[in-house]
C-alpha cells in the first residue's frame, strides 16, 4: 500500500512539475519572446478623458510633423553582439543638446513620435533607438530594460564620441521608463545631465506579479519563478535581478519622475516607491485622472511646462 502511495505521489509531483514547465514556456513565450502580439489590461472609457482640444492639436501636430521627418538610421553592437538600430533627428540648432527617448513594451522608436517635435523645438537632437527584441533591432527576447541599460551606455557613448554632445537627457515611457531608471544607477559621464521617467516600474517580478494577476487572474507562484528561471536560461536574467528601484538607489543624476493616478496597468505606487528610494536631486508629478502613459495627453500643457522647467533647472 505505501509502495502504491509512493507511485501514486511521483507521478502526481511529475505531472505538477511537467505543467508547470509548459505553463512556464507558456508564460515565456507570451511575455519575453519576440513578436509574440499581447493584449494588454485595457483602462476605463472615464480615464484619459480630460484632454482639451488644445491638448489634441498640439500632440496632433507634434505627429503630423514627426511624419514628414526623415531621420538618420544609426547603429551599434551591443555587447552581447546585437545589431541595434535608432533614429536620429540632427537639430538644426547645434546646441550639443540631445535626448534619447526609449519606448514601451513591444512598441517602437515611431511610438514617441508625439514628444520628437517638442524636444527638437527647444534644441535638442533627438535619438530614438528600437529597444532589443523591438522594432528593426535584433534579439529574440524582450529585456524590460535590463539588458537594455548596458545598450544605453553604448548609445550615449555614440551621442558623445560621434556627435558631440554635450548635455544629454535620457527620456522613457513604461518600459522605456524603467529601462532609464535602470540606466540611472550605472556610472554614467558628466554629459548625462538628467532623467525623465513616465510610468516605470519598480521591478520587472512586481510588475509581472501585476500582470498575472490583472491579465489572467492567476496567483504569482510559482509559476512566475518558474518562468524566472526559464528566462534566465534562456534570455540571461532573472525577474527578481531586473530592478529599478536597486538602481535608482544608486542614481545621481537629477530625476523626473511622472505617473498618472489612474494608472491600472503599472500602479501608480510603484511612482512613490521609486521616488523615496532614489538618490539625487528628485521630483515627483502625479497627473489626476491619466491612465497608462497618458499624461501627456491628458495634461499636455501642464507636462510641457513642467518639463521645460525641469530642463531649465539641469542644463547649462
Amino acid at each position: 500500500m505505501k509502495k502504491k502511495l509512493r507511485i501514486i505521489g511521483g507521478i502526481l509531483i511529475g505531472i505538477i512539475v511537467v505543467g508547470l514547465v509548459i505553463g512556464g514556456n507558456y508564460f515565456y513565450g507570451v511575455g519575453i519572446k519576440r513578436g509574440t502580439e499581447v493584449e494588454l489590461h485595457s483602462e476605463p472609457a472615464s480615464v484619459n478623458a480630460q484632454a482639451t482640444e488644445t491638448a489634441l492639436s498640439i500632440i496632433e501636430e507634434a505627429e503630423k510633423w514627426y511624419s514628414e521627418q526623415v531621420p538618420e538610421v544609426i547603429e551599434i553592437t551591443s555587447y552581447d553582439d546585437l545589431t541595434l538600430k535608432a533614429g536620429f533627428l540632427k537639430n538644426e540648432a547645434n546646441t550639443g543638446k540631445a535626448v534619447i527617448l526609449a519606448h514601451g513594451y513591444r512598441g517602437t522608436r515611431e511610438t514617441m513620435d508625439d514628444l520628437v517635435k517638442f524636444y527638437y523645438d527647444n534644441g535638442f537632437d533627438v535619438l530614438l533607438p528600437d529597444a532589443r527584441g523591438h522594432g528593426e533591432s535584433e534579439g529574440e527576447y524582450i529585456g524590460y530594460g535590463w539588458h537594455d541599460r548596458l545598450d544605453y551606455l553604448r548609445w550615449i557613448d555614440l551621442l558623445i564620441q560621434t556627435y558631440d554632445e554635450d548635455q544629454i537627457v535620457l527620456h522613457g515611457n513604461s518600459m522605456g521608463a524603467a529601462l532609464v531608471l535602470m540606466t540611472s544607477g550605472e556610472v554614467l559621464p558628466d554629459e548625462v545631465k538628467g532623467i525623465v521617467a513616465d510610468s516605470g516600474y519598480t521591478t520587472v517580478k512586481e510588475e509581472l506579479r501585476h500582470q498575472l494577476k490583472y491579465l489572467y487572474h492567476l496567483p504569482s507562484f510559482p509559476i512566475l519563478d518558474v518562468t524566472s528561471v526559464i528566462t534566465k536560461v534562456r534570455a540571461g536574467y532573472y525577474f527578481g535581478e531586473a530592478s529599478a528601484l536597486e538602481q535608482v538607489k544608486k542614481n545621481t543624476k537629477p530625476l523626473f519622475i511622472i505617473h498618472g493616478d489612474a494608472d491600472e496597468l503599472v500602479p501608480t505606487e510603484m511612482a512613490h516607491e521609486l521616488f523615496e528610494a532614489a538618490g539625487g536631486d528628485k521630483q515627483l508629478w502625479i497627473v489626476p485622472n491619466a491612465g497608462h502613459t497618458k499624461a501627456y495627453t491628458v495634461a499636455t500643457e501642464e507636462f510641457q511646462e513642467r518639463l521645460v522647467n525641469f530642463l531649465d533647472e539641469i542644463l547649462d
